[in-house]
């Protein structure tokens, strides 16, 4: 048989998702535990997860090195031991922090858990904060925080924040050298006895689990004493800066990074799947509107894109590409004229669909995995999300039509709110 290399291959559409059930728990202290449970192979991830991100500071960059500090020693176990501990299990811990919350991760086969578990109690309750790690930590973040302020990428996008939400809002707070370089001992021992020893948190365990892995979770975690009164958070009300315009000139790049957009909504807003087509169509995918004119058309780029991210408490719209200097202004000029055409023309039924099978394909893909799934759910189970959010994601997608395109293009992005930062020149 001859194949016809001149038709594509037939698809069908994806219409709808089937996810594996969460089963939620409450240790014995309250503690809410987030089971998904996938067969697959002999593998767990350990998700504790804290209200403790930069919202929750006092003391610029304290979230970030309380969080990386719990590994660095206890009364009983060096660094280097705790290291070694879980290099013996072939486990992998990793230790995040954001904007508005941190976790502590262990990934494990299922079968080593119970010996894990006393070294993350330890952890949790008896972090010592030994200063030399401190240093050491301190010098490295330095070290690379001094080299990403040379990347026009980076400081754009640190200005970008700032610009929308303030330099002072959690929200708009980066990591500057000089703060980190004021940072004490001290301060993060604050965070951690104000923020993280003894509140709240929640588990999400995600792999091949059963009850028993709950039960021995139970065992260690769900003995901890847990605080019951109200952690006070920071002031979310800060204006930002007025000016709509930024420019960072670097006179020997030959660069300049731009980054344009607006403060939006969370996920939970009514337009949230409405404008998410809208963004993919102007510059969410490879095949985006923004993509075609100035990389493949006009050649000024390798990539744009646009995206919105969403915190817990707020959300923005965000265009960022990276061109040649003397192709700046025409870049910004173009960028506004997809924007308007999006305003006044509705887009065709066939690039409608193409988006929309790309965002079912792209989110279906997104959950190969035990891990992938977990992190799907955590926007339900963190974020106060309705239950259905994740199982209705195609029909809303799909729900989306020309009209619903324009009055959110025409709505969100005119351009008297879209602010614009470029680091370079023009």
């Amino acid at each position: 048989m001859t194949l016809d290399r001149t038709q594509p291959p037939a698809f069908q559409a994806i219409q709808q998702i089937q996810l594996p059930a969460v089963q939620s728990h409450r240790l014995d202290n309250g503690i809410p535990l987030h089971l998904i449970s996938v067969a697959h192979q002999p593998v767990l991830r350990l998700e504790c997860v804290f209200n403790a991100g930069t919202w929750y500071e006092q003391v610029p960059g304290s979230a970030f090195f309380t969080m990386k500090m719990l590994s660095e020693g206890t009364p009983s176990r060096s660094s280097a031991q705790i290291n070694e501990y879980i290099d013996r299990y072939g486990a992998f811990l990793e230790l995040n922090s954001g904007p508005d919350r941190a976790s502590v991760v262990v990934y494990c086969l299922t079968k080593f858990l119970p010996d894990l578990l006393p070294l993350l109690r330890e952890m949790l309750t008896e972090p010592a904060f030994p200063q030399k790690e401190l240093d050491d930590l301190r010098n490295i973040t330095l070290q690379n925080l001094r080299v990403n302020y040379e990347k026009n990428a980076y400081l754009a996008g640190v200005l970008f924040r700032e610009t929308l939400f303030g330099a002072d809002h959690p929200y708009g707070r980066s990591q500057r050298p000089e703060a980190v370089e004021k940072l004490t001992r001290q301060s993060v021992v604050d965070f951690f006895e104000r923020v993280v020893r003894n509140r709240p948190f929640q588990i999400v365990l995600a792999g091949q689990a059963t009850e028993n892995e709950v039960v021995a979770i139970n065992r260690e975690l769900g003995q901890l004493t847990i605080r019951t009164d109200t952690l006070p958070s920071a002031d979310g009300q800060i204006e930002a800066d007025e000016q709509l315009t930024v420019l960072a000139e670097k006179p020997d790049s030959i660069q300049s990074s731009i980054r344009m957009g607006r403060r939006l909504f969370t996920r939970s807003h009514p337009d949230f799947f409405k404008m998410l087509v809208t963004n993919e169509v102007l510059g969410g995918y490879f095949g985006s509107r923004l993509m075609k004119n100035i990389r493949e058309e006009k050649g000024f780029t390798y990539g744009i894109s646009s995206n919105m991210p969403s915190f817990r408490r707020d959300g923005y719209f965000l265009i960022g590409t990276d061109v040649n200097k003397e192709n700046t202004q025409q870049t910004l000029d173009e960028i506004r004229k997809e924007i308007h055409i999006l305003q006044t023309e509705p887009v065709l039924p066939d690039e409608l669909e193409t988006v929309q099978n790309y965002m079912a394909g792209e989110f279906v893909g997104s959950l190969n995995t035990p891990f992938e799934i977990a992190d799907r759910y955590k926007v339900i189970l963190l974020d106060d999300m309705p239950a259905d959010f994740l199982t209705t994601y195609i029909q809303k997608v799909r729900a989306v039509s020309p009209s619903d395109i324009m009055e959110m293009a025409t709505r969100y992005l005119a351009s008297d709110s879209l602010r614009e930062v470029v680091v370079g020149g023009k």
